[in-house]
């Protein structure tokens, strides 16, 4: 009986592991999707890129200007970014990008 219950307990553990990994590979996706809408006509690779020239005249090579190789964006500075906006770049309202949008976008863009 005790080999049976650590057996399905075990099989609960493994199964809420995975339940786990599938909703971060989800949620990578998800906020991949919303770079790829809202930021990447701006913070894209390629000649033409507004948001990526004016960080590389920015950083002047201290710091990636792509934003997908950057290393230090936590969350909160992504979100605070996009809700207020800086410099040129605009904000962006709840119903553009909506706030389970931008937790995916921040946790895809964080370190």
């Amino acid at each position: 009986m005790k080999t049976s219950k650590v057996g399905a307990l075990l099989l609960f553990a493994i199964g809420c592991a995975f339940a786990a990994i599938a909703a971060a590979q989800d949620q990578d996706a998800s906020g991949k999707a919303v770079f790829d809408k809202w930021c990447a006509p701006c913070h894209g690779d390629g000649p033409g890129m507004p948001g990526t020239g004016a960080l590389q005249a920015l950083y002047k090579g201290a710091k990636p200007a792509l934003l997908e190789e950057r290393t230090d964006l936590v969350p909160a500075l992504t979100k605070t970014f996009v809700r207020t906006g800086v410099s040129i770049m605009p904000f962006f309202r709840k119903t553009e990008i909506t706030d389970a949008d931008l937790d995916a976008l921040a946790a895809y863009l964080a370190p």
